[in-house]
């Protein structure tokens, strides 16, 4: 393993040598018989679903932990060691995403058909799903079990794996074909969704990986946990509004946010603001597939200044957590979540 003290494009090289060595690991593990058929199949799912992201959750865990290590040069092994829990994060995400396209009946994901949609998939991709998740403490054990956070990272792996599940569970139960009524959805629904769903995953395991490798306690760490969560959710509340007026060609996807009848931060927001008129023309458009339709809820997004009312929400959450950082006792910790805020402040994608 190179220098990984440099840019970021190295960063993200050196991470995705580590990809390989894993990779190669799983593919002779010896608690499996393999043959060339099953190991042509598992390398070619996982070369599909896992490596092909942003990369921002497995590369934040090395970035945090960098920062808790306050400019010291990290060894090799610390480097091997963050990027392997950065790729469990990006193995995680994979297994969601595989399962999680399945349910919703996708088409594309990041850019190429979901792994189910390819021919000769089909439904062993559920299968595929199981396997990813089984990966993660594969990796785990093979790298940490003698480390003394060992059994933390074990529990906080499997924990975020249930609420994360719990929160697609709520999104998928407030969904359900006929059984559409906007009148359920509310702000409060909304961050339960988003907080579960979303938050711990994306935002708080990167530094929770990042903390127990430090030997830090993470019962001490409650607050960061919570301004982690905030972060995860002011998150999302950018996904939705990019979501109807982000530039599609920016973003990578075109939204369908309105056609779902999803329980977007937009029309929690527009169903607070409206008249009764208003409220209608919400009620009898919302979640129709027909260019029509989803037009007419658009107009009336303008109509209620939603982008107006977003970036107001927007300065007005950046400004909070901005305070919460600053009121945390260590600088270190501060800079890790200076460094979460400044990538996502903002975003145009």
């Amino acid at each position: 393993m190179a220098n990984l003290n440099g840019t970021t494009s190295d960063l993200r090289t050196k991470f995705l040598e580590v990809y390989s060595v894993l990779k190669s690991e799983l593919l002779n593990d010896s608690a499996f018989e393999w043959t060339d058929n099953s190991r042509r199949w598992v390398e070619r799912m996982l070369d599909y679903n896992v490596p092909g992201g942003k990369l921002n959750r497995g590369l934040s865990v090395i970035d945090s932990y960098k920062l808790l290590k306050e400019g010291k040069e990290l060894t090799e092994e610390e480097i091997f060691l963050a990027s392997a829990l950065g790729w469990c994060i990006e193995w995680l995400q994979a297994y969601f995403l595989v399962l999680d396209d399945i349910m919703d009946n996708s088409h594309t994901r990041r850019g190429q058909p979901c792994w189910f949609r390819v021919p000769k998939v089909g439904m062993i991709a559920a299968n595929d799903g199981i396997i990813l998740r089984n990966h993660i403490p594969r990796i785990l054990k093979k790298h940490f079990r003698d480390k003394p956070y060992y059994v933390d990272l074990l529990d906080l792996f499997n924990e975020v794996e249930f609420q994360t599940a719990s929160g697609q569970m709520i999104d998928l139960i407030t969904t359900i074909e006929g059984e559409k009524d906007l009148s359920k959805y509310s702000l409060s629904l909304h961050r339960r969704i988003v907080q579960y769903k979303t938050a711990y995953y994306s935002f708080y395991i990167p530094v929770a990986c990042a903390l127990l490798m430090a030997n830090e306690n993470l019962d001490n760490h409650i607050d960061v946990k919570n301004i982690l969560i905030d972060m995860g959710i002011y998150f999302q509340v950018q996904d939705d509004y990019l979501d109807c007026f982000g530039d599609p060609e920016r973003i990578g996807k075109i939204g369908t946010d309105i056609e779902d009848f999803k329980c977007s931060w937009l029309v929690v927001k527009a169903l607070e603001l409206c008249n009764e008129e208003q409220k209608k023309i919400l009620f009898d458009h919302y979640g129709k597939e027909d260019h029509a339709d989803v037009a007419k809820i658009k107009a009336l997004y303008n109509e209620l200044n939603l982008q107006g009312v977003f970036e107001e929400y927007e300065s007005r959450s950046h400004e909070k957590l901005t305070t919460s950082i600053k009121a945390h006792p260590s600088k270190a910790v501060q800079a890790v979540l200076k460094s979460f805020l400044g990538k996502i402040y903002k975003r145009q994608k």
